[in-house]
This record gives C-alpha cells, sequence and structure tokens, in this order.
C-alpha cells in the first residue's frame, strides 16, 4: 500500500505542520521539501501532523511535500563504527564535506570496504536470535561478532564461507530470511534480552576520588553534576582514555565543537595499553555540536544508546558518556514549546522525568539473547545553570542514577583536579563494590573508605570552627584530624591528568595510597599519646606522603609501601 504524501501548512523554526497525511504514525520518519530533509512525526491531531525536522529549515515554506518513509528512526548497525565519527542520526562525519548538504545521507556503514568474515558455526542447526554467525576482525582492540538479529530464528539454511564481504552482502540464510553483515534498529526501541543480571563488579575508572570513595558497577548508572568550568569534560574524556570498558561511545550533545576536536585528537594520539594502538580504535563518536540542528541533538542520545546495547549484545562492557544531558533536555524543551505543550518547571516538559528515566534505564548488565554476558554503563554530564543543584535537569536526574559525583566550583578554582565533592558525591553501588572487594582478598577497603570519608567530614566541620578560632585554638586531636584530611586532598583525592604516573591509578595504588595517609595519621595520633607535642608533628616534613602518587610508577603500590615504611620510620624519630 502506497503512503499518502502531505503537504506543509506551517513552519515555526524546526517544526513543521503538515495536512494529506493519512496513515501516518507516531515517530514515523518522513522527509520534508524538495531537499528531504529529514524529519520525525511527534503530534498526530485533527488530520495534521506535527514533524519535527533534523536539519536548518531555511527556505523551507507552505505547499512543500512531506513524504512519509513507512520506519521509525533507526541506525545502522554493523562493522565499521569502531574509530568512526558520527552526528547525531548516525550520518558518518569522517571523510564527508566539511558540511553536509541538506538533505544529504552519508551512509553509516563504508559502502567501498570490504571485511574478512570468518564463519563461527555450520549451516544445517536450529539459530536462535543472538547466535554467533561468525566474526570480523575489524580492529586488534576488538573482535565484532556478527549476530542473527532479534526476531529473527529457525534453520540456519546456508552461511557464507570464509572471505572478504561488504556490509550488503548476504553472509546467511536463518529461517528463510536473509541476514547480512549490518543491520537496522529503531533507535528509541531498547534492543532485547534475556534478563537483567545484579551489579557485581566495579567499572575501574582509574580516577582514585571514584574508585575509592563513590564506585560505580559495571551496568550501573552516573552523574556527573556541576557548573561552568569545573571540569566535567575533562573528567568524563579521562574515564573515556582509561576505564576498563571494551568499547566506549562517546556522544557530545550540544558541545562546543573545539570540545569535540580535542576528543577526537586526544582519543587517536592516545595508545590503548591493550592493543598498543590508537584508542580511537574501541570508540564510537557521536558528535552532535552546539552549531548543528537542534532537534537532531534529541535523537543523539537515543543513537548512542542503540550502537552501546548493539556492542553490549555482542558480550562486551561498554559505556556510554553523555556531555551533556541538559543542552539535551533544552532540545526537548525548545520542541515542547513549539508544540504547544504544557510547560512545567521552568519550561521543560512535563514529561522530562519520564524521559531521562528511560535513557539512564537502559543502562544494564545483562544476559544477552546468545547466552553470554553484556553490559552498558552510563555517565551522564549535567550542566546546570549558574550551578543551581535544585534546577529540574539536576534534580531529576539525582532520582534516577546510582551515583552522583558532584563537581564543586571552589575546588576547581583552587586547582584541584578533580574537583569531586566529597561533600555533595554518594555512590548506592558502593555496598556491592566493597563485596567484590572483600572477594579480591582486600577485606579492609571497606573500612578504610568508610575511615577516610569520616575524617573529610570531620575536617570541613572544624575548619569553619578553625576560621572563627584560629587553628591553634583547637585541640591537639582535632588538628590532627585537619592535618590527616589536608593530607587525603592533596596524597590521595587530588590527581594530575598529565602526568604520565598519576594520570591513571589502578585499583592496587590507589589502595596502597590511602593506606599510606592513613597509617601516617594513626602513626601521628600514637605519637602525641606518648606525649609528643602537636606542633613537633605538624612540622614534620611528610612531603613524601603528598608526592607518592607521582614519584611511583603506574604499577607503583609496592614502592607506595616502602615510602609508608620510610615515612613511619622517620616519625618514630620525632620523640
Amino acid at each position: 500500500m502506497a503512503l499518502s504524501e502531505g503537504t506543509v501548512v506551517r513552519v515555526n523554526g524546526p517544526v513543521v505542520e503538515a495536512t494529506g497525511m493519512d496513515g501516518a504514525t507516531m515517530l514515523e520518519l518522513v522527509e520534508v521539501g524538495s531537499e528531504r530533509l529529514p524529519g520525525e512525526v511527534v503530534a498526530l491531531e485533527g488530520g495534521v501532523a506535527t514533524v519535527q525536522v533534523y536539519e536548518y529549515t531555511g527556505g523551507l515554506g507552505p505547499g512543500a511535500r512531506v513524504r512519509p518513509r513507512g520506519e521509525p528512526l533507526a541506525a545502522e548497525l554493523g562493522p565499521g563504527l569502531l574509530g568512526g565519527v558520527f552526528d547525531g542520526m548516525l550520518r558518518r562525519l569522517h571523510g564527508a564535506e566539511d558540511f553536509l548538504a541538506p538533505g544529504a545521507r552519508p551512509a553509516t556503514l563504508p559502502r567501498d570496504r570490504r571485511v574478512p568474515f570468518e564463519p563461527g558455526t555450520a549451516a544445517g542447526g536450529d539459530v536462535a536470535p543472538g547466535a554467533v554467525l561468525g566474526t570480523v576482525a575489524e580492529t586488534r582492540a576488538l573482535e565484532h561478532r556478527v549476530l542473527v538479529p532479534p526476531g529473527t530464528a529457525g534453520r540456519l539454511e546456508w552461511l557464507a564461507e570464509r572471505g572478504e564481504y561488504g556490509v550488503d552482502d548476504t553472509i546467511a540464510v536463518v529461517g528463510g530470511a536473509e541476514v547480512s553483515l549490518a543491520q537496522r534498529w529503531p533507535v528509541r526501541r531498547p534492543r532485547p534480552f534475556v534478563r537483567r543480571l545484579p551489579v557485581t563488579a566495579p567499572l575501574v575508572t582509574g580516577q582514585r576520588v571514584l574508585d575509592l570513595f563513590y564506585p560505580i558497577g559495571r551496568g550501573s548508572s552516573g552523574a556527573v553534576p556541576g557548573g561552568f568550568g569545573t571540569g566535567k569534560t575533562v573528567l568524563l574524556q579521562q574515564i573515556a582514555k582509561w576505564c576498563d570498558a571494551d568499547v566506549i561511545v562517546y556522544v557530545g550533545c550540544g558541545e562546543r565543537g573545539n570540545e569535540m576536536a580535542d576528543v577526537l585528537v586526544e582519543l587517536s594520539e592516545l595508545e590503548d595499553p591493550v592493543t598498543g594502538e590508537s584508542l580511537l580504535g574501541r570508540t564510537v563518536l557521536v558528535a552532535n555540536t552546539s552549531n548543528m540542528p537542534v532537534l537532531a541533538r534529541e535523537a543523539s542520545i537515543h543513537t548512542g544508546v542503540t550502537v552501546a546495547e548493539y556492542f553490549r549484545d555482542m558480550g562486551y562492557d561498554v559505556v556510554l558518556i553523555a556531555d551533556s544531558t541538559s543542552r539535551w533536555a533544552e532540545a526537548l524543551r525548545e520542541v515542547a514549546s513549539r508544540t504547544g505543550q504544557l510547560p512545567a518547571e521552568e519550561g521543560y516538559p512535563a514529561g522530562l522525568a519520564s524521559e531521562l528515566a528511560s535513557f539512564y534505564e537502559r543502562a544494564a548488565a545483562v544476559e544477552t539473547l546468545g547466552g553470554g554476558e553484556g553490559s552498558v554503563t552510563i555517565l551522564g554530564a549535567v550542566s546546570p545553570p549558574g550551578g543551581d543543584m535544585s534546577e529540574p535537569v539536576s534534580a531529576h536526574t539525582r532520582r534516577f542514577v546510582r551515583c552522583s559525583w558532584s563537581l564543586d566550583r571552589d575546588l576547581a578554582y583552587a586547582r584541584h583536579y578533580p574537583a569531586v565533592s566529597w561533600r555533595q558525591s554518594w555512590s548506592r553501588d558502593a555496598e556491592v563494590i566493597a563485596e567484590w572487594h572483600f572477594l579480591q582478598r582486600d577485606s579492609g577497603w571497606q573500612e578504610r573508605r568508610e575511615r577516610a570519608l569520616s575524617l573529610l567530614a570531620e575536617a570541613d566541620r572544624l575548619e569553619a570552627v578553625a576560621q572563627l578560632v584560629g587553628a591553634a585554638s583547637l585541640p591537639a586531636s582535632e588538628r590532627l584530624v585537619l592535618l590527616a584530611a589536608r593530607l587525603l586532598r592533596a596524597g590521595v583525592l587530588q590527581q594530575s591528568a598529565l602526568s604520565p604516573t598519576d594520570s591513571y591509578s589502578p585499583p592496587e595504588k590507589q589502595s596502597a595510597l590511602l593506606a599510606l595517609v592513613l597509617a601516617v595519621h594513626d602513626r601521628c595520633r600514637r605519637l602525641h599519646e606518648r606525649g609528643v607535642a602537636i606542633e613537633r608533628i605538624e612540622a614534620a616534613d611528610l612531603s613524601d606522603v603528598v608526592h607518592a602518587r607521582d614519584a611511583t610508577p603506574v604499577d607503583g603500590a609496592g614502592e607506595v609501601d616502602g615510602i609508608r615504611e620510610r615515612v613511619l620510620a622517620g616519625l618514630e624519630e620525632l620523640e
């Protein structure tokens, strides 16, 4: 049945109203005007279809034709995603013109490239959705597993032999259906899995303040709220570089173009510690910068999650970084205002909380259709206007994530990196991660974490008193707390993103540095109990404690233990 074309009757910025589209459905993809601008149906009322157009609508007017595509907005998935740069609709930008022409449709996957396919089974048996048909050696960093698509099952009637194929070539026939290397999936529909799995292991980020105090599990979700200039993008870039995920999907949602360019350059120059090649080889970059059409920004989040779920279904651990969800919410607000929706708090649509919930809900550790295990961990930056953490996006986000790494403006201006506030940050995964450390034979991890957080909280209270009466007026026990907190901040929490030995810190070195500071605090307390004056303890040279993080190699947990013994021995000489 032929789909009926509609006619534009009203243009309101990126929102178009059209009549005559009998049979149109919600969220159906359409083409608008002579340039076939891509759009999506967002409302149907009284024979009028409201379409949000994903490109600039200058020159578009009443009378233009609207052609339905008969399908929702979908992403093309297959070999060729890794190392690529795409826009919010997953159109390939790498190798394209400086500016895409209106209505341009550069292919997501390169059509002129043939990839080596290695069959992983034999024809003749029955296969279910998610079964591995074969593999493609796409990069040295990752083996691309070709799966039976969801919704396809039956007898494997034919399977291609070993050789090189294009992404559109048929490599199998399952139950009468042809299967190629590429497949399409609607971006707003979560990909299916067998069941959710409990979070049992941490995502190691290499950033001490996160892994030690506010850990996040694989398959969990987290937010990074912070005002302008507090270091959200730098922190997320560090996580993208160093976390132990198999695949990184980085969505630049409304970010400045120069920042996205920096991300691309750094990922291409940074060496992957596993393969020795460019880290970009295991990264998919979705760039929808602030100078691109605003409504494509709204789609970019869903596109990024769909790509992440695609690699999850292969059995990989994927991290999705969305920078930032606040600018995504601004796109939702613009759509809502132009379609006449009743505004809620600060002009955001009433469904903002539901939209955020559906996004973070797609983070999960799962049993895949093929019987394996994979995960998607979602990290979203939040940029509240004026640093107001009570605004709707920040408030709703905290309801749906498992951890929050709040960035503090005062710490950022004091050049304390990462500027993660120990007063406002929290993690609901900490108890589970403590069990994981216990099973890894680090039974003291939870006790050290709780003790360090207690010292930091007590020091914050005492510093407010010290500003009134002076630190010298405090009892010796409280001055020792202030000393320990200073060592914690400078020797553990602070981390240099530019240092080759401190940019990344493995769990063993993290634990050793925290144990060093706590051991020094214990020794200082015992020295005071044995009669050593607090002034002598405060005057002791503890610079080795502060510099241990940078003066030891990345895998230098043993060297940190040696520094601890040396510092403790030096403190004993104070008696």
